[in-house]
Parts: structure tokens; sequence; C-alpha cells
């Protein structure tokens, strides 16, 4: 088979469509053949150097795939050969085929087409694990949503209006904020523009953010901090604006807030396997009710990943830039 391999760490261009050995479905795993990926920041990392897949993880990039079985390894139930699925991987979605644990399975939902479903797992997975597994979103509540336009972070909006909270975006610019829109984000704010903290207070009557989703990390924790509501939870899952912050522990014991930092990729399959069975459970019959879609900005061709990856790092997209064999 083909897949995006990474002889020597750098920019875009280090990214090489190469004939490597096929994969071979080992115990509890099924053999996909790849639809489509998607192109995600762990990914961009990947390619600089930065972020070593997993022990036992494929080499190649790609946290998320569409496609259909055509293998299945010793001991697997419940999915047949020909099943149009996408999947959470640990690494390995930029081929035309990869293995993957059969708890990391699920069905491409109906009225989603095999492509656009190679969008939903990493992100839907994300969302769900850290907001309302972690995080415990209710409804009533506000969720401060950082990086709005993001795949994360459109998907971040929908799961949030579809329980029944509010939802505050930070995005760059006005065109990025009405998308935020679109998809039901009621509070917009201009991070370029505008201070984060005073727009969610004002628009909270001083209260607050209830729970704050972050991917920049250092950068924004004492911002993050300030924006809390009382009980609030706040839960980082990238650290674009750094590693080092300095966080007052006061603040934080003030307003009986917590803080919580996950990854994904690096977890057991039995906890992925768990966070992927409650995305099944609550999140897939939202996607055929319109509740919940994928947002997709552009699709490219897996051999032409360099393209994906500049858009991502150009901060252009709305949602996901996805790539197909």
């Amino acid at each position: 088979m083909h897949a995006i391999t990474i002889p020597e760490p750098g920019g875009p261009e280090a990214l090489v469509w190469a004939e490597v050995p096929d994969p071979v479905a080992g115990e509890g795993e099924v053999l996909v053949e790849v639809a489509a990926t998607a192109v995600n920041r762990a990914d961009v990392l990947q390619r600089q150097g930065l972020y070593e897949p997993p022990p036992g993880a494929s080499p190649y990039p790609g946290l998320e795939c569409s496609g259909r079985i055509v293998a299945l390894g010793p001991g697997v139930s419940g999915w047949s050969v020909g099943d149009e699925v996408c999947a959470l991987l640990s690494g390995g979605g930029y081929a035309e085929k990869v293995a993957v644990p059969a708890g990391q399975l699920l069905p491409v939902p109906e009225g989603v087409s095999l492509t656009e479903a190679a969008s939903l797992p990493e992100a839907v997975a994300t969302v769900w694990s850290n907001v309302f597994m972690v995080a415990h979103l209710r409804p009533g509540e506000t969720l401060l949503v950082h990086g709005g336009a993001s795949g994360i972070g459109t998907m971040a909006i929908q799961l949030a209006k579809a329980v029944g909270a509010r939802v505050a975006v930070t995005a760059g610019g006005p065109e990025k904020l009405a998308r935020c829109a679109s998809l039901g984000a009621d509070v917009l704010i201009d991070y370029r523009e505008q201070d984060f903290v005073e727009e969610v207070r004002g628009a909270t009557d001083g209260a607050g953010a209830d729970v704050i989703l972050d991917i920049m990390g250092a950068k924004y924790l004492e911002r993050n901090v300030r924006a809390l509501a009382v009980n609030g939870r706040l839960a980082v899952i990238g650290m674009q604006g750094g590693v080092k912050g300095e966080l007052n522990l006061g603040a934080l014991m003030a307003k009986r807030a917590a803080v919580t930092a996950t990854t994904l990729r690096g977890r057991p399959a039995v906890e992925k396997a768990a966070i992927v069975a409650a995305v099944r459970e609550h999140v897939w019959p939202l996607v055929p009710a319109g509740r919940v879609r994928p947002v997709v900005d552009r699709v490219v061709g897996m051999a032409s990943a360099a393209e994906g990856h500049r858009v991502l790092e150009a901060g252009q997209h709305v949602g996901k830039v996805l790539l197909v064999v």
C-alpha cells in the first residue's frame, strides 16, 4: 500500500507519499481500507518532529479516518467485511489501509457521506470526553470555546447547543465569527479586538463561563481563570500558546474552580473504547436528527497532504480539512 511518510521532520514538503508494508489486523482489530482522513494539529506537530506517536502506534500521521472494513482480526464480533465505518486512531490515517481496535470504530452516521465521516471521530471524541465526561457541562450553563471556527470548536458549539447550553466563542475576524453564529454560538468574541474576559463577564451579568474549552494553554491560563464562574471548570486540550504558565491558586480556590488537562491520542485502548461508546450512545443519534453535522472546509488528495497542512497552518479554514485517497 501507500502512506504518507516523514523521512525527516520539517515543513509540509516533508510529507512523502511512499510505498510501505500493508498493516495486519491483530487480536481485536479490523483492517480498514481508508477513504478519507482529516488534518489535525497533532499531525502538524508530528511532521515537525515535536509529537512522536505513542508506543505501538502506526508511524504515519492521521488520528481519524473513514472507509470500509476489508478484514477482521481474531476475536472481533459485531462488525463485518464491507461495513462502512469511521474510526478514532492513534496514527496511520494517512494511508490506504489502517488496522484499528474494534472498540474505536463507529458506523458512518445516517445522512453523512463516507468522505465527510472522516471529519467526525477525533473532534467528537475530544469534545465529548472533555466538555461532558470531564467538565460535565449541563443545560443552562455557559461554555466558552477558544478557537470556535476550528474542527474542535465547530463541533463543541453544536454539541453544547444540543444539550441546551449557552455558547461563547473566540475567533479571528467577522467571517469566522459569522460561521460560528450559524452553528448556534450566542456570544461572538474577536480575540484580535476584544478581551474575552470582559466579553464573557458582560454576557453573563458578571458570572463568567461555567466551562471553558481551551486550545491555547499557558498564554490564556491566567485570563481563563478570571473568566471562570464560581464552580467553573477549565479544560485544557492544547498548548498553542505555550506549555508553562503561572496559576494563581488563590483565585482558583476563591471560585472553587477546577483545571484539567488531557490528551486523547496516548490514552489506553480501553479508555478510547469507553469514549467512543459514549459518543455512539449520546452523539450519533443527533446527526440524523440534524442537530449535529460535519463542518468541512475543503477536501484535497491524500498524495497532496502537504497542501492540507498548509491550509491548516495558515489558519484560514473553518471546520475540518480532509484528505481523500
